[in-house]
């Protein structure tokens, strides 16, 4: 069967609403359209203020901030909007779209392999109605990809694993890397994803950097950080400040609560950083972490030398300098990491090739297109860890379009915190 389905990301980096319209005719993927809108700075602020006030707060408890209901239907508005324009843009029959996967704002994340460290129940919070999303839009809308995963006990992120699966199809096995705010790799060996995880922050500390301190969104083609250099001083304490969630085994999951921005932000002050350094230290340091999260993958995975990057991260020229640089056995290494960065080169055959992938502009979005299909065709999401447990989940929950006004009770997602009181199993 083929579907045409809308996927969007709206990114914890809140840079922009990203839209992809695929079809698929089984696994083979073609892009039709694809269309962003930039976040404004109001919103950016509303949902930062958010995230802080939402921290660590029940379904309930969200429900009765004052702010919530607003900046929540500005946002799901804003969504809609966005979709609506690109279906009239690029001249798409609404009628013949499948449907929309929608991802939903994550704003707080304690997974089970963060939970389970420190003694507290998992919960992963999402916010967005798939209903008043189906209304605005008049579209089936698939959404809640997270919270059976993470019910089931499994992170719930990253999601993306079997979906680089789908496109190693066309662009073969490797290490299929992701950087956008949180950074995220699967390895694809034989088509299938044998093992996926979180690295750390990505677009996260750089992305904010600039916006606090400059009139841009974010460091465009490095212009700041190319002309600084590396603090490796600060690079130490960056990882310091972190290195609880660095050291964890794959696989886990990410989310900016873990990263302490303000620590970084602080470390970054104390010495009075030059603005470019402090860009350059950023983004080396973006590259470091995706590396160094690579060496944890478990020994007896044989690892072919392709790396398949996404995301307009990777676009950064000092981002992508320092990771290739690194897996070359080039660049600064921190001492303690000196052994484990070598010991991980040497376990490729050949040396390592590097390619940006022709998925990568909308991969995000895709993503979430490729999950609404599987629900549609109640087909169990292929995460390797869920299917080495013998479990089968289908992931997502499904919106109907309706013409008349209804309670939009679904503005927060079924696994937030304190859904083990009210879940019936």
């Amino acid at each position: 069967m083929i579907y045409r389905i809308i996927g969007n990301m709206t990114g914890n980096s809140m840079d922009a609403i990203d839209l992809v319209l695929t079809e698929f005719a089984g696994d083979k993927m073609t892009d039709i359209c694809a269309f962003s809108r930039p976040y404004t700075r109001q919103m950016q602020n509303d949902m930062e203020k958010l995230r802080l006030a939402v921290k660590n707060k029940t379904k309930a408890e969200i429900l009765q901030l004052p702010e919530f209901k607003h900046i929540h239907d500005e946002y799901i508005v804003g969504v809609a909007t966005a979709i609506n324009d690109m279906c009239k843009q690029n001249n798409i029959d609404k009628n013949t779209i499948d449907a929309i996967g929608f991802h939903g704002k994550t704003l707080d994340h304690n997974p089970p392999s963060k939970a389970q460290t420190e003694n507290t129940l998992p919960y992963t919070l999402q916010i967005g109605s798939g209903k008043m999303l189906a209304d605005l839009t008049g579209i089936k809308v698939v959404y809640d990809f997270r919270s059976a995963p993470l019910m089931a006990g499994f992170d719930g992120a990253p999601l993306v694993p079997p979906h680089n699966a789908h496109i190693a199809a066309t662009e073969g096995d490797g290490c299929y890397y992701n950087g956008g705010n949180t950074s995220n790799f699967a390895w694809i060996i034989d088509g299938k994803a044998q093992i996926g995880a979180d690295a750390g922050p990505f677009n996260e500390y750089i992305d904010n950097f600039i916006r606090d301190n400059t009139a841009d969104s974010f460091d465009v083609d490095g212009k700041y950080g190319k002309n600084g250099k590396l603090n490796t001083e600060l690079l130490q304490e960056f990882f310091d400040i972190c290195r609880d969630y660095y050291e964890r085994p794959l696989p886990k999951s990410g989310d900016p609560q873990f990263y302490h921005k303000d620590k970084i932000f602080a470390a970054i002050e104390s010495v009075k950083l030059p603005l470019a350094d402090a860009a350059h230290t950023l983004e080396y340091f973006a590259a470091y972490i995706a590396f160094q999260a690579l060496t944890l993958t478990p020994s007896n995975i044989t690892l072919p030398p392709h790396f398949v990057l996404f995301g307009g991260g990777w676009k950064n020229p000092i981002v992508y300098k320092s990771f290739a640089d690194l897996l070359q056995g080039k660049g600064f290494v921190l001492p303690e990491h000196q052994k484990s960065f070598k010991a991980f080169r040497v376990r490729f055959a050949t040396e390592p090739t590097i390619k940006y992938s022709a998925f990568g502009e909308m991969m995000e979005a895709r993503l979430f297109a490729d999950l609404a299909r599987y629900k549609l065709e109640n087909k169990a999401w292929e995460i390797s860890e869920i299917m080495q447990s013998g479990q089968k989940i289908v992931c997502g929950v499904i919106a109907e379009p309706q013409n008349q006004p209804r309670v939009y009770d679904d503005m927060i997602n079924l696994a937030a915190k304190g859904w083990q009181k009210t879940n019936p199993d």
